[in-house]
């Protein structure tokens, strides 16, 4: 890996690949992953992407938004996130992503907490649609070297300024990387937790690194957990079975085969009811029923969910799934303004890793993609225009003399890891209670 790049993006998800697609091309671009390409959460999103219809669906769309975030949500990222959604659209499909069409027009599905159909979709794999697309996109880019199985460690900052990271290769080597823009977009927090829908190495790395220099975080408390994921005695991470089955018309039932709740609450209320029940009934998940949709249909609109839970031994089109809550998405984040700026120079994020506002307390079903693509974008729009370059000599000189003399920065990073969950968990725990305390 080279030393020196113009701009780092950590992470390889529809963040930072969107990221790398609008900065400038006259700039040399590293985007570095911690595991491999196809590892990111943005390749696991099944339900879709929101996109503002028409202009008679922007106060419904709006409100839905600031519902089911329990209005505590920043209004300004609300309107920037609804009125970008229909060029980013636009990006997507001249990128080569294929959205479900009927004679040429766009299909609209609904999930929970909206009033209106109003999401695209690609059959039941929405986010490895676009991302895959932008992944292939951003290969063909000379002007992007994309490195997976290198773990960014640390930054590197004097002053309240970042002038790049420092990364542990596959191999274990551990270097610095000087850049005149870092931005992050490497995911959520799901690997701290036992059960979640995310990829197991996701374990908020970001957040641990602004811990140790003082970059503002924001509500990292706010923690959502979906309702419905297939219940499993086997490790590892939960299968997610999209808002967008409850959004065709499958039904919940209690352990008596009784519906007990509105599948289409938002989904931090569903989840307290669907808990409610299973202790009122002494059990470990609910039941899922597609009972209202017609065998071919299933099979046609979701072949990805009939398909593991076929493998799991179920068979969607006769019978109905076990179903449990599992940690699947992070509203809060590394505190960023519109352009998606932290509060370090030269330092910017985007994606999950973020907090731009935009969701408040709970994020409303299928606006993670949207809010993710529109951050990226600014992000890379705002580089290019303050772009200007740090001093790379001075870098070298005032960085890399510690590593020749008491080897203090470049130190063996490996076995850091555990201590930085435990310094994420730690601050949210502290956040939580904090946060309880001042609503009491």
């Amino acid at each position: 890996m080279k030393k020196n790049y113009d701009v780092i993006i950590v992470g390889n998800g529809a963040a930072g690949l969107f990221a790398a697609l609008n900065l400038p091309r006259d700039k040399q671009i590293a985007v570095i992953t911690k595991a491999g390409l196809e590892e990111s959460d943005s390749f696991l999103a099944q339900g879709g992407i929101c996109v503002l219809k028409n202009e008679d669906d922007y106060a419904p769309y709006y409100e839905d938004t600031m519902r089911a975030g329990h209005y505590e949500n920043n209004p300004r990222s609300v309107d920037i996130m609804i009125r970008s959604s229909q060029m980013i659209i636009k990006e997507l499909v001249d990128a080569g992503v294929d959205f479900e069409r009927d004679n040429g027009e766009f299909c609209f599905t609904r999930e929970g907490a909206h009033s209106a159909c109003r999401i695209l979709y690609h059959e039941d794999l929405t986010g490895k649609e676009i991302t895959s697309k932008l992944l292939a996109r951003v290969k063909t880019f000379m002007n992007v070297d994309i490195y997976d199985h290198t773990i960014m460690v640390d930054l590197l900052e004097e002053n309240n300024t970042c002038y790049g990271i420092v990364v542990e290769l596959n191999d274990g080597t551990v270097m610095p990387v000087y850049a005149d823009y870092t931005l992050w977009a490497c995911g959520g927090i799901g690997g701290l937790y036992e059960h979640s829908t995310n990829f197991r190495h996701l374990t908020g790395d970001a957040l641990a690194i602004s811990i140790r220099h003082n970059v503002e975080l924001e509500n990292i408390d706010y923690v959502q957990i979906h309702p419905t994921t297939l219940y499993s005695k086997k490790p590892g991470r939960r299968f997610l079975i999209s808002e967008s089955v409850r959004g065709e018309g499958a039904i919940l039932y209690d352990k008596n085969h009784e519906r007990f709740v509105d599948e289409l609450l938002p989904r931090d209320i569903l989840t307290e009811r669907i808990y409610e029940r299973m202790q009122k009934d002494g059990t470990k998940y609910v039941q899922l029923s597609l009972e209202k949709m017609a065998p071919e249909d299933i099979v046609k609109r979701f072949p990805n969910i009939y398909k593991h839970c076929l493998q799991e031994g179920y068979d969607l089109t006769k019978q109905s799934i076990p179903v449990v809550p599992a940690q699947h998405y992070f509203m809060g984040g590394v505190k960023v303004d519109s352009d998606g700026k932290t509060s370090m120079n030269r330092l910017y994020a985007a994606g999950e890793t973020a907090c731009n506002g935009v969701h408040g307390k709970n994020r409303l079903a299928s606006n993670s993609l949207l809010e993710s693509l529109v951050w990226a974008k600014r992000a890379a729009i705002k580089i290019a225009e303050e772009y200007s370059k740090i001093d790379v000599n001075w870098c070298r000189s005032h960085f890399e003399r510690l590593e020749n003399g008491s080897n203090v920065l470049f130190e063996n990073y490996r076995g850091r890891e555990k201590s930085y969950r435990e310094s994420v968990m730690a601050r949210i725990e502290s956040d939580k209670k904090k946060r309880e305390a001042e609503n009491k």
